[in-house]
């Protein structure tokens, strides 16, 4: 073939990082590849488009083996942007074949993909302005979980991209909001995806990125620049080069989040990885790293990466491999450092624990020590299912190291009550369940427990309802919808953890979602953007109480003492704190169908109390026909439910009220 030859070790040594990297000096790109069962490894390059829409390379080379199943090789010559793949030859009686670098930044965005190319890019040619940032304390977040592809894009396009989330920052950002969530970010097979079958982990998922051929790539770019100049007039604007390749228009949209102060936490997938599995010819057998170093697909084992063990429609790692281990903590540590995320949620992290055994543990101390060690403000939340307190240990106490953990008693607990509440005024409503869960019982530190009432898993289109809906079956708008939603969300808000909104929950949206943007199952925008009312009113509910949320400390201590809970009455009350500190606050939440005029309720101090949220006011803001305390209490009374002092209170009907001392 013309132009092959031996790759040299020039620049390679023990240190040589995996992948296709290329020196900062200019001079080409080194290569380290793992494939221990391969019989050769080439490096091939300078691909080309032929007429029948296939691609030929026009250049190979063959990487040399070094100890431990690693093959290494250095090309001069190479520059950004250059398209390359691997050519592996497995042992005798397996296979051979074309392969995607396991570690490759980023793919080609050509529509052939499955045939598209790994890309040479320079990590350090991105211009970041976002040196200042700094995310939020753990216990101060407020996460807002979205779809890439779904949550928001124009009648234009076909699908959400990156820019799209960049051009709806403003929007985030007046929500108050201090954290978003996407779902699973990288290549997964198919043209829309949860995003929890991916393929190529180190490669942002090429339909979330808008195509260097698009001549929409221009008008985002004046746009982009126009947020970030209206942000910081001194800074520089980026280039049209800047925004070009999926990964760099991630990068952008990591950027600019952090410029409005909002943090990024990816939702990573490190118990199974997605695709085709079933053999034959397909996106994740042929060119990924299901067979990488191509030995005979006729036992499951024989995957370098993964297991016979099936989850989610695809397959297990195989944690007990050193190597396999390295390659997830490596692409934790790349989205940290290249990307500048501020976290992950961490996917069934039980998968992990459960199959994975003794190496599956091994590997989520590892993955959350050597991520803590190289950036220590990031935070890390598992998904495990039970949840256990050992999942939010140190490693050093032989806990997963895990910062946070989703946390589905307060989840489910509320979601319930909301549905017995929808059932009459007669009906039993267990708010008793509400108070116990409201504290996260089974963590010792209450701040770490992530609650939700509406997630992606709770309410896909094929699963479970949305809070509107639960409320009330027959009218997703009435006031009963209106109202319990708003006692729904402010639960959510107010309980000890980590509050996290799903997108639209915000904005009181009572449909399933879908991950297929073709799918009648969208966010209702336009219905916002035309003044819907109970959508208007519902989401400046929301925004006010997120803003008491940040303002008050206590909402945000660790101090809390559910200290009423009537199921005759549908009363709930707690107080929290900041523990050694004070900064008092009581919320009272009612899901009983009348007002209560002259309810005695107890209080931990008594004097003055200021009313910082009623809910009925929200309802046709501002609610002419409202109820409520007129802004302030006074707690004068004598001790009661446990307290020293007690007052008489309104609670309207399906309400939330805050007080702040």
């Amino acid at each position: 073939m013309n132009g092959q030859h031996f790759a040299s070790l020039d620049h390679v040594d023990d240190n040589t990082p995996m992948g296709g990297n290329l020196l900062g000096t200019g001079e080409g790109a080194t290569f380290r590849v793992w494939a221990p069962s391969a019989r050769e490894v080439w490096v091939r390059w300078d691909y080309q488009k032929t007429e029948q829409g296939d691609w030929k390379n026009n250049a190979t080379a063959a990487l040399q083996q070094k100890g431990g199943g690693f093959w290494v090789g250095f090309v001069p010559g190479l520059t950004a942007s250059e398209s390359y793949m691997y050519y592996v030859v497995g042992p005798d009686g397996g296979m051979e074949g074309l392969k995607r670098d396991p570690y490759a930044r980023d793919l080609t965005d050509d529509p052939m993909w499955p045939n598209c190319h790994c890309l040479l890019i320079d990590p350090r040619s991105f211009p970041w302005h976002d040196q200042d940032f700094r995310p939020p304390p753990f216990h101060e977040l407020i996460i807002y979980q979205l779809h890439i592809g779904v949550w928001y894009f124009p009648a234009n396009r076909n699908n959400g991209t990156f820019f799209e989330i960049i051009a709806k920052l403003p929007y985030l950002k007046n929500l108050g909001i201090n954290a978003i969530q996407p779902l699973p970010i990288e290549e997964f097979s198919g043209t829309f995806s949860l995003g929890y079958n991916g393929v190529d982990y180190f490669s942002p998922e090429t339909d979330y990125g808008v195509r260097d051929t698009d001549a929409a790539l221009q008008t985002y770019l004046a746009s982009i620049n126009t947020q970030l100049l209206a942000i910081n007039p001194g800074f520089s604007p980026y280039r049209l080069e800047d925004i070009q390749g999926t990964a760099n228009q991630l990068k952008v949209m990591v950027d600019m989040c952090h410029l409005y102060n909002i943090a990024v936490l990816l939702d990573v997938v490190y118990n199974h990885a997605g695709g085709d599995f079933s053999g034959g010819e397909s996106i994740a057998n042929d060119r990924s790293i299901f067979f990488f170093d191509c030995k005979s697909r006729g036992n499951l084992n024989d995957s370098l990466y993964f297991t016979d063990r099936g989850w989610a429609g695809g397959l297990v790692f195989a944690y007990w491999k050193d190597n396999v281990k390295q390659f997830l903590i490596d692409n934790a540590t790349y989205f940290l450092t290249e990307y500048h995320c501020d976290g992950f949620r961490y996917d069934e992290v039980s998968v992990i624990k459960n199959v994975g055994g003794y190496h599956g543990w091994l590997f989520c101390k590892y993955v959350t020590e050597t991520c803590k060690y190289i950036k220590p403000e990031a935070i890390h939340i598992a998904e495990c299912w039970p949840v256990e307190s050992a999942i939010v240990k140190p490693a050093s106490q032989n806990g997963a190291g895990f910062d946070a953990i989703q946390n589905d008693g307060l989840r489910d607990a509320v979601r319930s009550a909301i549905g017995q509440s929808a059932q009459g005024a007669s009906a039993f409503v267990d708010m008793e369940r509400i108070g116990r869960e409201i504290a996260s019982p089974i963590l010792n530190d209450r701040w770490r427990a992530v609650q939700c009432t509406e997630n992606h898993d709770l309410v896909r289109h094929d699963r479970g309802w949305r809070i509107p809906k639960i409320a009330d079956s027959s009218n997703s708008r009435s006031w009963y919808a209106r109202s319990r939603s708003r006692v729904a969300m402010g639960l959510t808000l107010t309980a000890a953890g980590i509050p996290h909104i799903f997108m639209g929950q915000e904005m009181l949206e009572d449909k399933q979602w879908s991950d297929n943007p073709q799918h009648p199952f969208l966010i209702w925008w336009e219905g916002l953007d035309q003044g819907d009312k109970a959508m208007v009113d519902f989401l400046q509910f929301t925004r006010e109480v997120i803003a008491v949320r940040r303002s008050q400390k206590g909402l945000r201590g660790d101090g809390i003492n559910v200290y009423h809970a009537s199921n005759d009455n549908r009363i709930l009350a707690f107080h929290r704190w900041v523990p050694r500190e004070g900064y008092d606050v009581v919320v009272v939440a009612s899901l009983n169908e009348s007002t209560f005029n002259s309810y005695e309720l107890g209080f931990p101090i008594n004097g003055y109390w200021k009313e910082v949220i009623n809910s009925d006011v929200y309802d046709n803001w501002a609610n002419p026909w409202g109820t409520g305390n007129g802004g302030e209490i006074y707690v004068s009374g004598g001790g009661m439910h446990g307290l020293h002092f007690s007052t008489s209170i309104t609670i309207p009907a399906n309400s939330i009220l805050i007080f702040s001392k």
